[in-house]
């Protein structure tokens, strides 16, 4: 673990796709960890992966190196892989169709810049402590949404 790097775990959950949805995020550096989270009403998995990843970014004061650690093949592949070709096709799909969660990408994307950005693939569910705890949150996010 590189002493100035920011680890960044996060998760969406969603009860009923779309459906009230959460979201958790766990930032580590070394020597202190930040926990977030939150939830929407009406919403999809997939917007609250995202809206994990943004949320955290968001509480960066400075430039960072950040390790972005999501079970999210969509964040994950969306950002490092898909987000050019929507652009240069004025944000559709390979296909033709309006990019989903434009609104969302364009956020990630702007606060992606102010950063040196890894994004980690990892497998949900599957006993890593982070990512548990980022799932934790999520699903707390959630909870927090059917109360309001």
């Amino acid at each position: 673990m590189s002493s100035d790097t920011i680890y960044i775990y996060s998760d969406g959950a969603c009860k009923g796709n779309p459906g009230i949805g959460g979201w958790g995020a766990l930032l580590v550096t070394a020597g202190h960890r930040k926990e977030i989270c939150g939830g929407e009403r009406d919403t999809t998995n997939n917007r609250m992966e995202m809206t994990a990843v943004i949320r955290a970014l968001e509480q960066l004061k400075r430039p960072s190196t950040v390790e972005v650690h999501t079970d999210s093949q969509y964040v994950q592949k969306g950002i490092s892989e898909w987000l050019p070709g929507w652009k240069r096709r004025n944000w559709r799909t390979s296909d033709g169709k309006p990019v989903k969660n434009q609104d969302l990408w364009q956020q990630l994307e702007s606060l992606s810049q102010q950063h040196e950005i890894a994004w980690k693939w990892v497998r949900g569910h599957n006993g890593h402590p982070e990512n548990e705890r980022a799932d934790e949150l999520a699903n707390q996010g959630v909870l927090q949404a059917q109360q309001h």
